[in-house]
């Protein structure tokens, strides 16, 4: 009853939201723009929190996606005026860690594995695999660079000089956000953007988080033992566990795993 009677002052809640799994756009991955935006929203709207704490376990995912919701954080924070707290899990690598990076301050476990500032493109060359069965493969472009780097035919120099250059300009823009969220709590005399990884003790003494702590113990010796927790998060359909979903489902999860392994999770 005591939110009802005025001048009694209620007591102070933080807003969790949860971000866990691979960043990828559509229903390839668990976290993106499209289901976490809401949640966000109303996060940072219900209830005047007086600060909101992003639970993070992702080893990344897509670069787009990663900088959507990081802007939609940032955007959020200052329009709200309330402070941004991130707790990394097992891992904050590559977009993940892009997504703590927008946060105020990040915290992590003493086990979590944080960085991976860089960026990746993986395939398959099968070009050999099709001569062998005397498979032959048709191809017809409007445009020279229309069938870039396609895997069923040999890989061609003036592709991978292209790639490379989309990689590298996808890597400086990572790199700008970190050093501008970052800022002069980055260590200058280390290479930070190789793509390395670090538990969380060697990512403080980096800057690239702020320090080893727990989401509750943090926030309450912060905000008081009273301090109250709401929480959010992405929630899926219940009829989408069902028919073909259960395929694709599996599919993810194999894509899921093989990106957490990458990390030794």
């Amino acid at each position: 009853m005591k939110r009802f009677i005025p001048f009694i002052k209620s007591d102070p809640t933080v807003a969790v939201v949860r971000m866990q799994g691979v960043i990828a756009g559509g229903t390839r991955g668990t976290l993106n723009d499209a289901s976490l935006g809401p949640v966000l929203e109303k996060a940072f709207a219900r209830g005047k929190p007086v600060a909101v704490a992003l639970e993070i376990s992702s080893p990344g995912g897509s670069p787009v996606q990663s900088s959507l919701i990081g802007a939609r954080i940032r955007r959020l924070a200052e329009e709200k005026n309330i402070p941004v707290i991130a707790f990394v899990e097992d891992v904050a690598a590559s977009g993940g860690y892009w997504l703590a990076a927008a946060a105020d301050e990040i915290y992590a476990d003493p086990s979590s594995v944080l960085g991976s500032v860089g960026v990746i493109s993986a395939g398959f060359g099968m070009h050999e695999l099709i001569e062998r069965y005397g498979i032959e493969r048709r191809v017809h472009t409007a445009g020279k660079s229309k069938s870039m780097n396609d895997p069923f035919r040999p890989e061609k120099p003036e592709d991978v000089a292209r790639l490379d250059r989309l990689l590298t300009d996808i890597h400086t823009n990572f790199i700008d956000h970190v050093t501008a969220r970052r800022g002069a709590k980055l260590d200058s005399t280390e290479e930070l953007f190789t793509g390395e990884v670090w538990l969380a003790k060697r990512a403080t003494e980096l800057g690239l988080i702020d320090g080893i702590g727990h989401l509750k113990p943090v926030l309450k010796d912060r905000f008081g033992d009273k301090l109250k927790f709401r929480r959010y998060g992405v929630r899926r359909p219940f009829w989408s566990r069902f028919g073909a979903q259960v395929v694709e489902d599996a599919g993810h999860m194999i894509e899921e795993r093989a990106a957490y392994a990458r990390f030794g999770l």
